[in-house]
């Protein structure tokens, strides 16, 4: 039997479910989720469906929506979305086992579907109409759903095919998948490349998907690397990847970032980064990883403009916030116009390792690193019980921080 899988995604979720809430149809109802408490540049977050059948973007600022009239306005209720989501995970627990299910994001998830066709005595696309039926009757939220020989074609079908398909369901298999996706151009519709990549491809004579499929591997490989053997591999419908060891995309990392609402100086940016470090690290010790090199990303204020974005790599990977904000210190110190003011923040850890294969380096004893673990595992599991702001710096009852702010909100948005 050949192997399938699937991907669910949650239709314009934040929207979908804020016209539920008010017992409104996403497809009739033009309502936008945006913090209407901050400025006109803010984000928007979601669109509804038709909205976006309007041609409205579902990733844009407030200031640039169309005037349409009855235009609907909900401020975010993450906590309302991660709840939701986690009785949708649960749903399926119901009829796949733990194993079999990857979930990708807060509305997207795979399922290895194989070991079920023949226990529910349907096809994949029978169980997989059944699921959707399901989730719709129970909490009146459509989801899109891919399926595939395997997962990387499983979410292409998903972004291609079923979203705009009858019923939001599309299936690929190996016999038909290349007709499907060798026509994608430009690139960067597939999934897994960016515009970065698209334009490096570019200047390589490629521009479609089934100009990649029939590239010279070995050339892509030369100009790429490992990036060039997979999106080869990609191309051609190939994707090894084993959903109990869970799909974890390439040159994965982690990231934290905000703009503030003043102008920072030198002193009080300082602290900022001390802050986000301590949350990037205490989101990455859950994750069991470790870091090798860290980011910083900085914009002045408007009054200044301009910016930097610098790395640096540590001496052996670590989850220590000392060593890793000692490391960003540096390159802001060093980096930065003394005389500006900042208005932006990010960092970034990459080069991420398993945390259980952490090997010492001749300048790290056995008993400090076993040490400053038992610190941070104690700092984590009394915030874990009691809340991110249980354990503050004491910096951080300073006016200027933004720790506690953050720490009532989920995705840069309130709870």
């Amino acid at each position: 039997m050949e192997k399938e899988f699937a991907v669910f995604d949650l239709k314009a979720y934040y929207a979908s479910f804020e016209c539920v809430e008010r017992g409104l149809d996403p497809f009739t109802t033009p309502l936008v989720v945006s913090d209407t408490t901050r400025r006109e540049s803010t984000i928007v977050l979601s669109v509804s469906p038709y909205l976006k059948s309007l041609g409205v973007p579902s990733r844009c600022r407030r200031r640039d929506l169309p005037d349409i009239k009855g235009m609907i306005y909900a401020i975010p209720q993450m906590e309302k979305y991660v709840k939701r989501s986690a009785d949708i995970v649960s749903l399926f627990l119901d009829y796949f086992g733990e194993d079999d299910i990857h979930v990708y994001s807060i509305d997207e998830l795979f399922v290895y579907l194989t070991p079920y066709l023949r226990l529910y005595k349907k096809d994949s696309l029978s169980l997989c109409k059944d699921l959707q039926k399901k989730i719709f009757d129970t909490y009146k939220l459509t989801m899109t759903c891919g399926i595939g020989p395997n997962m990387f074609l499983a979410k292409v079908c998903d972004d291609i095919d079923a979203k705009n398909a009858k019923g939001f369901i599309a299936r690929w298999t190996k016999d038909n998948f290349k007709e499907k996706l060798w026509a994608i151009s430009p690139l960067d519709k597939m999934w897994g490349i960016s515009k970065g990549y698209t334009k490096r491809l570019n200047d390589l004579g490629i521009y479609s998907i089934y100009d990649l499929a029939h590239a010279d591997k070995e050339m892509l490989i030369s100009k790429l690397g490992v990036m060039g053997e997979e999106l080869y591999e990609h191309a051609n419908g190939i994707d090894d990847t084993d959903i109990r060891e869970k799909y974890i995309p390439v040159n994965k990392n982690l990231s934290l970032g905000q703009v503030l609402m003043k102008d920072y100086t030198i002193e009080e940016t300082l602290l900022i980064i001390k802050e986000m470090t301590d949350d990037l690290a205490f989101r990455m010790r859950h994750l069991g990883l470790e870091t090798k090199k860290v980011h910083l990303y900085i914009r002045y204020s408007f009054a200044t403009d301009g910016g930097f974005t610098h790395q640096i790599d540590m001496m052996e990977p670590t989850s220590n916030n000392f060593e890793i904000y000692k490391g960003l210190e540096y390159l802001f110190l060093k980096y930065v116009n003394k005389k500006a003011f900042i208005r932006q923040v990010g960092i970034s850890f990459s080069n991420l390792t398993n945390k259980k294969n952490h090997q010492l380096s001749i300048f790290t004893s056995l008993e400090n690193y076993d040490k400053n673990n038992k610190i941070y595992e104690a700092l984590d599991e009394i915030q874990d019980k009691y809340g991110k702001n249980a354990i503050l710096r004491v910096d951080s009852l300073k006016r200027y921080s933004t720790a506690k702010d953050r720490h009532n909100q989920i995705g840069g948005h309130r709870k």
